[in-house]
């Protein structure tokens, strides 16, 4: 909540309005022009009270911790039929979920579940070194390669202004509140070849002539090496919190992915 904000009225302006300026958002004109639109940011919890959503992510760490709103303190999580977080910041059962409804300027959507995010931002606000090792890991589900590089290569050189991880843990990093999967997890389940190929390049002892022609010349033309020597663990042997390799997973899958479990390409020591 921003206290500074003077009282305003306006048609987004409510009784139980716990942030002093319009629940509104002023965004740029796409087009250029001068003009700035304003369209609704209204987060309104089960207790009544109404946020900006950013002002509400603000006091992540609380809300993570309590389940409560922070103005009235009224307890604001539900059980659902939904999975667990997995996370120690969450002090409630499986399930759990906070919904709320959320106008922005896409609309309205009605039991919106804001635990997770909350819980994303709790953490990270926990660990802020871990905030690149989470853009790591979608990049890992989106597939994107060149991005994935440019990451590991800043961490190698310590480029940023926050806290950060180092290459080899920014690639076994497992997230705690995605059941402790792997980058290599997650570039499986998307089914992000080019992906799983660039990881098991930099991250196992997978002989090189295993590999396609087309994944060496990928790596040789965006200057990637193979380590001599793993550091860390072969990334192939991490299992999340069900147990499950990257190989698991594939086994599941049919295809392409069947055809790497079968040749042992993913299987730890191979």
């Amino acid at each position: 909540m921003d206290k500074s904000c003077p009282p305003t009225q306006s048609l987004f302006w409510t009784i139980s309005h716990v942030c002093e300026q319009p629940l509104t958002l002023e965004l740029d004109d796409d087009d250029g022009n001068a003009e700035s639109q304003l369209v609704p940011d209204d987060l309104e919890l089960t207790c009544g009270c109404h946020y900006h959503w950013q002002c509400l992510l603000d006091q992540a760490a609380e809300l993570a911790a309590s389940l409560q709103c922070p103005s009235c303190d009224t307890r604001l999580a539900t059980n659902t039929a939904g999975p667990s977080t997995g996370s120690s910041f969450v002090q409630s059962a499986p399930g759990a979920a906070i919904l709320t409804r959320y106008t922005n300027e896409g609309g309205v959507q009605e039991n919106y579940d804001i635990l997770p995010a909350v819980t994303e931002e709790a953490y990270l606000e926990a660990n802020p070194e871990a905030r690149p090792a989470r853009a790591f890991h979608i990049m890992c589900s989106e597939g994107d390669v060149g991005g994935i590089v440019e990451l590991l290569r800043d961490a190698e050189q310590g480029q940023g202004d926050e806290p950060t991880m180092s290459a080899a843990s920014l690639i076994r990093y497992q997230d705690p509140l995605g059941n402790s999967k792997s980058g290599l997890h997650l570039a499986v389940e998307k089914g992000q070849e080019e992906v799983v190929w660039l990881l098991l390049w930099i991250a196992s002892t997978l002989p090189t002539g295993s590999f396609p022609e087309q994944a060496v010349q990928v790596a040789q033309a965006m200057g990637i090496q193979r380590p001599n020597t793993l550091a860390s663990e072969d990334i192939r042997a991490l299992t999340d919190n069900q147990g499950r390799t990257a190989e698991e997973l594939a086994a599941q899958m049919s295809g392409f992915w069947a055809s790497l479990v079968d040749s042992g390409t993913l299987h730890p020591g191979t």
